[in-house]
């Protein structure tokens, strides 16, 4: 356990595993608390309670103190309680808060979006609105003050101007700072200029250059990023990225940049528990560093699952995506005449934006000795392309953290990738004259810099099998685990209180 100052971090989300997910933010909320209580730090979290969620499962009570609170959205009285249960982890038992509302959360099973039109429920305003006040309320209530109140995206960003404004001059929130992590910049909180009203925020905050307006709509995320005492994001280079382009940062950049002194980038981790070759049960055959060869058996298997014939001579590329443009579908796109000249097999999982199945369709049918897909999401299937493939292709436009190209690390399946993001700081770039570097890194978002790194990856695969096994060995011995994300997160908590 980490010597050191302990801290009392409340974690605000709006999903967290086991309980409810849309994405990776659910699993952050769940994996990085609990390693901060193996740390030693105190830690509570807070989360709607949605009607997806199974109370009896879970063992949600009701906590006497917290039932029956007030608070006011726009003109309206909002009545909510707080219940409580715990994220029962390996070893760590985090106690976590249900905010309960019927109106806004325990009446509906989906979190953003009403699943029969798609379309962003019309009040996710004031049900944010109502989980952010809702934090000062259990503070108060509990009289457990912490050092940190840490919001993650858009539907906690309000949290750092309420501290900074309405509960400015409460003795109990004079110490209480902010640190806002944002997983997903693409998505803002945006709302008609009339959500302000709903605030009750100051009225000078209902502007452009001192306020949480941003072309001329309310911007949940930009409130997060004025008003939070530290702000990070999931990778460094991310960090970089979304201060300087309009593209990446979705039109934040320049108010981005007015705080990037306080700006800073930690890598997400990843589950060594559930993504490790010598512990996992999905794949064909377990395997470590040193017992490398047992890995062929994983490519046999792989080759079975899609119906081709494993060589050893012949790469099999992987690909788990989202069918997008942001994840460089469309430069595979382009790309993918040339990679059929090669003598590789590639394998893709996903599912995505529909206008990409038709050219899946047609490749399959035409290259069917070489491209391999399958459209839809599986478990297994994914942990066996990471454990049977030789190489794993990510060409992201832009990548916030990403998860797949340190699975793959960890699975000795080298990584080809393009340069962005959280890609830049895990993948290092392979070089022949010193003989080191993890993976096959490119830089420019074009068909040909995306083809002169894989053409040198399969060239170093059939020519020289004992580099390429050099390779795979300096990618599993990294340390992605979240336990070191933790520690960097500590150290980051300590530079926002101090």
């Amino acid at each position: 356990m980490a010597t050191g100052k302990k801290y009392k971090i409340l974690f605000v989300t709006s999903e967290v595993v086991p309980f409810v997910k849309t994405g990776g933010l659910a699993d952050v909320s769940s994996a990085l608390p609990q390693k901060l209580l193996e740390l030693g730090h105190q830690i509570r979290i807070v989360v709607p309670k949605y009607g997806a969620i199974d109370e009896r499962k879970y063992k949600i009570h009701e906590v006497v103190r917290l039932k029956d609170l007030t608070t006011q959205i726009g003109d309206k009285e909002v009545t909510f309680s707080l219940r409580s249960s715990f994220l029962v982890g390996t070893r760590a038992r985090v106690q976590i808060y249900f905010l309960d509302n019927p109106e806004y959360f325990s009446r509906r099973h989906s979190l953003y979006a009403d699943p029969m039109t798609g379309e962003d429920f019309k009040d996710n305003d004031e049900r944010f609105i109502l989980l952010s006040k809702s934090v000062f309320e259990l503070i108060r209530k509990l009289g457990w003050v912490p050092d940190v109140i840490h919001v993650n995206d858009w539907q906690t960003a309000l949290i750092p101007a309420y501290l900074k404004t309405e509960f400015k001059d409460e003795p109990m929130f004079e110490n209480v700072k902010t640190l806002f992590t944002i997983h997903n910049v693409m998505m803002q909180g945006v709302f008609p200029k009339s959500s302000f009203d709903k605030t009750r925020l100051p009225a000078e905050l209902n502007s452009p250059t001192k306020g949480i307006i941003h072309k001329g709509k309310v911007n949940f995320l930009k409130a997060g990023i004025m008003f939070a005492d530290k702000i990070n994001t999931v990778s460094p280079t991310f960090a970089k990225e979304i201060c300087k382009d309009e593209h990446t940062s979705a039109g934040l950049h320049k108010d981005i940049c007015k705080r990037k002194n306080d700006l800073s980038g930690i890598i997400n981790g990843i589950d060594v528990q559930i993504w490790n070759p010598e512990k996992d049960k999905m794949i064909a055959k377990k395997y470590t560093l040193k017992k490398l060869d047992d890995k062929k058996a994983n490519k046999k298997a792989l080759a079975e699952k899609y119906g081709f014939e494993a060589s050893d001579e012949t790469p099999v590329i992987g690909m788990i995506t989202r069918l997008s443009d942001a994840k460089g579908f469309d430069l595979f796109k382009k790309a993918f005449k040339e990679l059929m000249k090669l003598d590789v097999k590639i394998v893709l999982l996903g599912t995505g934006e529909r206008k990409h199945y038709k050219f899946i369709e047609d490749s399959a049918a035409k290259f069917s000795d070489k491209f391999f897909p399958y459209i839809g999401f599986d478990d297994e299937l994914a942990h066996l392309i990471e454990a049977g493939a030789d190489m794993f292709l990510m060409p992201s436009h832009y990548e916030p953290c990403g998860l797949n190209q340190m699975y793959s690390l960890a699975y000795g399946t080298v990584p080809i990738v393009r340069a962005t993001g959280g890609l830049a700081d895990t993948v290092k770039k392979f070089v022949e004259k010193t003989v080191e570097g993890t993976g096959f890194v490119f830089k420019q978002y074009t068909v040909d810099d995306l083809m002169k790194e894989v053409k040198r990856a399969v060239k170093i695969y059939t020519k020289s099998p004992d580099l390429w096994k050099k390779i795979m060995k300096q990618g599993m011995k990294e340390n992605f685990s979240w336990m070191n994300s933790a520690k960097n997160y500590v150290n980051l908590y300590k530079q926002v209180v101090s």
